[in-house]
């Protein structure tokens, strides 16, 4: 309750639709007792036909309401359906706007917090719960407590004691099982939701690192490592079912009970005057029947309600807003210090980086080398102020990267393993870079990056449309695509991120050539896991478990460090 008294995300919208909230609750308390009405009536008049059959007027008052009542408990429900789904859906499409606007206004303060698998998670988990919050709890527990109400004072016009009995039969349903429910399994459903979102975490980090675990040789771990997630996440899902099936058994049992009690009653009450107001035994017992689907739901919207609460955290967690007044601006060459860098993410024991000390001066060439996990990727997005190191400084010309905000992409630029490309024209993509760039400068930087010939034997040139992620064209152009890009915007530090992934030798090297040509006066950081091309770096590193383990140039390190030698033996297929 805590959480959703402070909640700044869905308590607002709760309130600027109350009327039709209210409106599609009350629509289906008209449903189910329209569906009890007409047990109720169907009952007596099967009874009452049965005992009078000489006398049909006695009947068609009967025969009329139940009429009434079997076209009513339709009809409201299909507009209890139309005003509810369309009230959650109007609700939950503005709750996605406000997500996305929200993802994409801070999305390098998200970054901060937030690994890709979490982000998947909010997306892809919490919006369905957030939807599910009205559908399959707000609306059925507000219909039940109604419906308790009206069946508890109903039964006190017959009968005061009566009453009190069925009140503490309907409380085990509307209360007990429910607290019950949220003891017991609630627990469960939140490790459930965590397993969850650390598959989200750990499959979307791993996935992006595959090659590294194929490349190390490491596949049969990988797999395993996920196996025993999943088998974790199983094990908590069979004990809720397990949980499931023992409370639908004891509902059910309640249930039992409560006819059980209502026959009773009604034949001690309405036995007499020669059995003509028995007829109403009939009528008070099938009347319970309907309200079965309205009761036996309650214990699972109830312990529903941990991973609403934890989804409503995460997301107003995630409107936090850092705004920086103004961003630095660097003039002449850069300087990249980092200095005794350490960081962990959120929510984890092991630390990523562990006192990183480097310095990396203004037109350096650089290779950073690592096994998967060993904090290369996290380092790289030190560099361009993603993240917020935990001990430390990542600093441009002595600034801290995090207070460049997004004007960082002015100095340090990316190209990844798979470039991305806009369903739109090559000139557009490449305008990216720089906007204001005349024509004449985009075939400048194609004549650099060597696709000038392939552009001009296209037959709209630069006006051709490229395919959505650039699929009309291979691994190599798509990256020299990427490198004109960044030589359009100027910028003066390129991070390499794995860029000669799935190329073949001959189109790597001519890649490493192309990007050593043109970038001779900018500084290169190149994270790779493959030697080709290294000797050619002004300095090579090596990173494990956080720790800077090697460093020197390619001379020093070829005569000087076993490891190196080693690993440019295997990556050259001499052992």
């Amino acid at each position: 309750m805590s959480a959703f008294a402070q909640d700044t995300w869905v308590k607002p919208f709760m309130k600027q639709y109350k009327k039709t909230l209210l409106l599609a609750i009350f629509l289906g308390f008209l449903t189910f007792f329209s569906a009890a009405a007409l047990m109720f009536n169907s009952g007596y008049l099967i009874s009452r036909a049965a005992s009078l059959p000489e006398n049909i007027l006695l009947i068609y008052i009967p025969i009329v309401f139940t009429r009434g009542f079997g076209i009513s408990r339709p009809v409201f429900r299909y507009i209890e359906r139309l005003v509810s789904h369309n009230w959650v859906l109007k609700m939950t499409s503005k709750l996605r706007l406000k997500l996305y606007q929200t993802l994409e206004t801070d999305g390098i303060f998200v970054k901060r917090h937030y690994r890709m698998g979490d982000i998947l998670g909010l997306l892809a988990e919490d919006i369905n719960h957030i939807q599910d919050l009205y559908l399959r709890t707000i609306f059925p527990t507000a219909i039940a407590w109604m419906l308790y109400f009206f069946i508890v004072i109903a039964l006190g016009f017959f009968s005061l004691w009566f009453a009190l009995v069925m009140a503490l039969l309907f409380f085990l349903l509307v209360a007990v099982m429910p607290v019950w429910s949220i003891l017991v399994n609630g627990a469960r459903q939140e490790q459930e939701k965590r397993y969850k979102n650390g598959l989200y975490t750990e499959l979307t980090d791993n996935v992006l690192g595959v090659s590294d675990w194929i490349f190390s040789q490491r596949g049969e771990e990988y797999v395993a490592l996920h196996e025993a997630n999943q088998a974790e996440l199983l094990t908590v899902q069979q004990a809720m079912r397990r949980f499931n099936n023992r409370r639908s058994f004891l509902i059910q049992c309640v249930f039992g009970l409560i006819l059980l009690a209502l026959l009773l009653w009604t034949s001690q009450r309405f036995v007499g005057n020669h059995g003509g107001q028995a007829n109403w035994i009939a009528a008070f017992v099938l009347s319970v029947f309907p309200l079965i689907d309205a009761f036996s739901v309650l214990p699972s919207a109830a312990e529903e309600t941990n991973r609403y609460k934890e989804s409503i955290v995460r997301l107003n967690q995630l409107s936090v807003k850092e705004e920086v007044e103004a961003h630095p601006v660097l003039e002449g060459p850069i300087e990249i210090t980092i200095d005794h860098l350490s960081f962990t993410y959120p929510n984890s024991t092991k630390q990523v980086l562990k006192q990183l000390d480097l310095t990396i001066p203004a037109g350096h060439k650089m290779a950073i080398l690592g096994r998967s996990g060993s904090g290369k990727s996290t380092l790289a997005s030190l560099l361009r102020g993603d993240l917020v190191p935990e001990q430390g400084q990542v600093c441009l010309n002595g600034i801290p990267t995090p207070l460049f905000g997004d004007a960082i992409a002015n100095y340090v630029g990316v190209i990844q393993q798979s470039p991305y490309l806009f369903n739109t024209t090559i000139l557009n993509n490449l305008r990216l870079g720089d906007p204001t760039a005349s024509e004449e400068k985009v075939w400048e930087v194609l004549q650099q990056v060597g696709l000038k010939g392939l552009v001009e034997s296209l037959p709209d040139g630069l006006a051709t449309m490229v395919d959505e992620a650039g699929l009309r064209f291979s691994g190599g152009e798509r990256h020299r695509m990427a490198l004109a890009r960044l030589l359009l915007k100027e910028t003066p530090i390129i991070l390499f991120d794995e860029p000669t992934v799935g190329l073949d030798p001959i189109t790597e090297q001519a890649l490493i050539d192309t990007f050593l040509t043109t970038l001779k006066d900018k500084t290169m950081i190149w994270i790779t896991h493959h030697l080709q091309g290294i000797e050619k770096m002004d300095q090579v590193i090596f990173i494990e478990e956080g720790i800077l383990e090697i460093s020197g140039s390619p001379e020093e390190l070829a005569k000087t460090s076993l490891r190196y030698q080693q690993l440019k033996a295997i990556d050259e297929g001499r052992s």
